[in-house]
């Protein structure tokens, strides 16, 4: 668990960050969320100590970041940021292997855990491993980004708008693979991005800052739901609350016994994407399909805009 306690940042007279208080659960991600200079960098920032506090502190698992020098700390700690921030002159090899051999690990579990990670994330050790950054698409180096920041296994990964740069297609497939990772590895993962629909999609908790304050840390279905002010209520999207909350459940959870004459769907679609489908048909109803495309139910037009209330 990550806690944060009273955590402040100033710069002279401007308060970048002010007395933030927050608890993140082991195993989750908590995506922090805000406007142009409302402090969520910086506060990520804190948690790795690249910023150091003007107040407060930062605690994990009980243990205070301060106690131990910074550097040693971030050895720990998985740092992704925008544009991936790869070194040009290594190879994929190379620039996966960077903590662990500055922890000292052997040739051996470097190269095991160098190729372990290209499997995860797609990437053919053969093909992949001697490649040069300028040599992969803008994906690829996002997706070698990640997995050097999981390469000396840390319980914590720390990402600054990781998918910012990606276009929507690529940057879905990135998600995907994130949510993946994260289920793999059990990584408590937080991130910042200003895109609410990726703030929805991936957070187990989303914190929403403005002018260095926390307005509320909530899941996704209480901003959406019971917003805690007219601010979180503007940036979560009120002309768009009842599709993102349409987002937050699958078909599958949501499916009912019997059987539907409709298109089908697979039981991962999200609510808002059998609305769409149905929309589209001009059906009442869709089949929900298990992922080996056996019946498990199905859905109803009133099921779904039911879901889409409060």
């Amino acid at each position: 668990m990550i806690t944060v306690e009273n955590l402040s940042k100033q710069y002279g007279a401007a308060t970048v960050v002010d007395d933030v208080s927050m608890q993140i659960e082991r195993n989750s991600i908590t995506v922090v969320v805000g406007t142009s200079g409302s402090g969520k960098s910086t506060l990520l920032r804190m948690i790795n100590r690249l910023v150091e506090p003007s107040g407060g502190r930062v605690l994990i698992d009980g243990k205070d970041t301060r106690a131990e020098p910074a550097h040693l700390l971030r050895r720990r700690i998985g740092y992704v940021i925008q544009g991936h921030g790869l070194f040009p002159h290594r190879t994929v090899a190379e620039n996966i292997a960077t903590v662990p051999r500055l922890l000292d690990w052997d040739a051996a579990r470097i190269r095991a855990r160098v190729e372990e990670l290209l499997q995860v994330f797609q990437l053919e050790p053969a093909t992949y491993a001697e490649a040069f950054p300028h040599q992969l698409s803008g994906g690829q180096q996002q997706r070698v980004g990640v997995a050097r920041a999981l390469a000396a296994e840390p319980a914590l990964l720390l990402m600054d708008e990781p998918f910012g740069a990606l276009d929507p297609i690529i940057r879905a497939k990135a998600q995907d693979d994130l949510l993946d990772i994260q289920c793999r590895f059990g990584t408590t993962i937080v991130l910042v991005t200003h895109d609410m629909d990726e703030a929805f999609r991936l957070g187990d908790r989303v914190a929403v800052m403005s002018e260095g304050r926390l307005l509320q840390y909530d899941p996704p279905a209480a901003l959406l739901t019971r917003p805690a002010d007219p601010f979180v209520a503007r940036l979560t999207g009120q002309a768009e609350r009842a599709m993102r909350l349409l987002s937050l459940t699958t078909a599958g959870e949501a499916a009912v016994p019997g059987s539907s004459t409709g298109p089908a769907v697979p039981a991962s679609a999200t609510l808002r994407e059998a609305l769409s489908e149905l929309l589209w048909c001009g059906a009442e109803s869709v089949a929900v399909l298990d992922a080996e495309g056996r019946p498990r139910g199905r859905l109803t037009l009133d099921l779904i805009l039911a879901r889409g209330r409060p």
